[in-house]
């Protein structure tokens, strides 16, 4: 597959430079987060994380720098220096969203988990007001939900009490909260339990039912989107194509780059 409009790399490896709007300065939206928002490689394709699709909804002049990471949580983001790396570059304008749970809930990993409603609200008030600190806005996004069905065919919730808990937090802080959980669980509803293998990783080798294909990553993307539409983070100038399809062929796999 390639990409059509522009390739979208990863994290620390940098953003997508586009221009700004004519007399300001162009803002950058940072992605803190775990495997289900990460840049993927050519060696993990059709693996694909959401934030590799949303540079296709926001407009050309808000760049996208995704420095979600495999397998972390807000915790083990925070003590790799991960969020040291984020904070170093954030600019007055900029937005920095959040989202971190997957990881954060396993509990027999001490560099990992934390626990909902103390160590869990603690580690995301780091990046809370590591943004303010520097003049940006934070967003928070609730963990995008997992692909797990009852007997009955009704899309189950998979991560405890984070997204309630992040909930909570966003509410007290005043922060801006994209509940991808339930967004995400009620889009699973709607697609059932047999059209949803068509979002997820599912392959000839592999039955993945946490990581997306390209059509999932989209659709999860497209779900960020609205959000920050809705809840004001970005004005309607700043997204784009929410109501029409985007290939899943505009998606790529850069090779990874060089340890």
């Amino acid at each position: 597959m390639s990409l059509t409009r522009r390739q979208v790399t990863s994290a620390a490896v940098a953003a997508v430079p586009l221009a700004g709007r004519p007399g300001k300065e162009a803002r950058t939206l940072y992605i803190a987060g775990d495997s289900t928002a990460a840049q993927k490689y050519a060696d993990a394709a059709p693996e694909t994380g959401w934030g590799m699709a949303l540079p296709f909804f926001l407009h050309k002049e808000l760049t996208v720098a995704n420095h979600a990471v495999n397998g972390r949580s807000s915790k083990s983001f925070v003590d790799e220096g991960r969020l040291d790396a984020v904070l170093a570059v954030l600019r007055p304008g900029d937005l920095l969203l959040v989202q971190f749970g997957h990881n954060d809930e396993k509990a027999t990993d001490p560099t990992r988990y934390t626990e909902p409603w103390t160590s869990y609200q603690r580690y995301l008030r780091l990046y809370l007001d590591g943004a303010r600190t520097r003049g940006a806005r934070p967003v928070l996004a609730t963990s995008v939900e997992r692909r797990r069905f009852a007997a009955d065919g009704t899309a189950q919730a998979t991560h405890g009490d984070y997204p309630a808990a992040m909930r909570a937090l966003a509410e007290a802080e005043r922060v801006p909260l994209l509940d991808l959980q339930a967004l995400s669980l009620a889009l699973w509803q709607r697609l059932g339990a047999e059209e949803t293998k068509t979002y997820f990783n599912w392959t000839a080798t592999e039955q993945d039912n946490t990581h997306f294909n390209p059509p999932g990553a989209v659709a999860v993307a497209r779900l960020v989107a609205r959000e920050l539409l809705r809840t004001g983070v970005l004005a309607r100038r700043d997204v784009r194509r929410l109501d029409e399809d985007v290939p899943a062929s505009w998606i790529t796999w850069p090779d990874a780059p060089a340890s």
